[in-house]
């Protein structure tokens, strides 16, 4: 989903190139979770994986862990034609699921509400393209500045800057974030670029304010964008530029200008959950180091944005 909470703090304009492969949705579909064994059979397999005995009783006796996540984030997680969810967060939580011997379940919502989710137990953990930052960390809103919770842990995956792109032919000069004073972006809500429009928006003189509209999913704002409803719209770098390479064969956007902001994808988990989130850190460094990370990041084409360890709250 954009790149998901408040600012980031360096721009990434090196990861420009390569992560602009990013190839068309059909060709690269993957089943996300996989055909799991089922429960009857959870037990064992559970028991066979090498890093089940890691995870907390209640979830080995189980054999699920339930995701909490915004399934409607091309290239990110998304459903394919015959309804599956795929990308690159269900990809990597099957490999990682194969270390715990347990099936990841991926269950929809949308993405403002999923630290709720998790707060209420309805969730185990949240994956969807959420940038880890020291406010969601701390449990601070980002727009008042006051402490609404807890806070989460983050087990970081994935490195992401966040990019403008516009209808294309119609850039209207655009090219930073300065140059939206007096114009109107679409967004997703919750995500770091609503956060970084409102925060450009008032650095604004002359009375052009940026006219900022919000909406549920990423799809709904490239609808708008793509109907002529507004002038520039605003996502995580991998996620812009799948739509430029997607949306109407490639005819409908174009980026505009650099990616910037780049910071570090999490999976989030409740910090009382201590256990299961060092079961998934220790899962994802299984996975760097036996060449499954590498392999699925290079098939959605994204390896500029791959990480080399799993570090627990590397955001800032």
């Amino acid at each position: 989903m954009t790149a998901r909470t408040t600012r980031r703090t360096k721009a990434a304009q090196s990861r420009i190139a390569a992560v602009g492969a990013i190839a068309v949705a059909g060709a690269l579909v993957l089943t996300g979770c996989g055909d799991q064994t089922k429960n009857d059979s959870n037990s064992s397999s559970t028991s066979s994986a090498p890093l089940a005995a890691k995870l907390p009783k209640a979830i080995r006796d189980a054999g699920v862990i339930k995701v909490g996540s915004d399934i409607a984030y091309a290239p990110v997680e998304f459903k394919d034609s015959s309804g599956k969810v795929v990308g690159i967060d269900p990809d990597l939580a099957a490999a990682m699921g194969k270390q715990l011997g347990v099936k990841f379940d991926f269950q929809n919502g949308t993405f403002d509400t999923l630290l709720t989710g998790l707060r209420s137990k309805r969730y185990d953990m949240a994956m969807s393209a959420m940038t880890d930052t020291k406010n969601r960390q701390d449990g601070v809103d980002s727009d008042t500045g006051k402490k609404v919770g807890e806070g989460v842990d983050f087990v970081d995956y994935f490195t992401a800057g966040v990019s403008i792109y516009t209808p294309k032919g119609k850039t209207q000069n655009i090219k930073t974030w300065s140059d939206l004073c007096g114009k109107k972006i679409v967004v997703q809500r919750g995500t770091v670029s609503e956060d970084m429009a409102k925060s450009e928006s008032k650095k604004c003189t002359g009375g052009k304010k940026i006219a900022i509209e919000s909406y549920d999913n990423d799809q709904q704002a490239q609808t708008r964008l793509r109907g002529g409803g507004a002038d520039a719209g605003s996502s995580d770098f991998p996620v812009a530029a799948y739509a430029v390479k997607t949306s109407g064969g490639g005819k409908d956007f174009e980026i505009v200008g650099d990616q910037v902001e780049a910071a570090p994808y999490g999976i989030a988990v409740d910090k009382s959950n201590t256990q299961l989130r060092d079961a998934l850190q220790a899962a994802l460094d299984a996975i760097i180091k036996n060449g499954e990370y590498d392999k699925i990041i290079a098939k959605w084409g994204v390896d500029a944005g791959a990480v080399k360890t799993a570090v627990v709250n590397g955001g800032k």
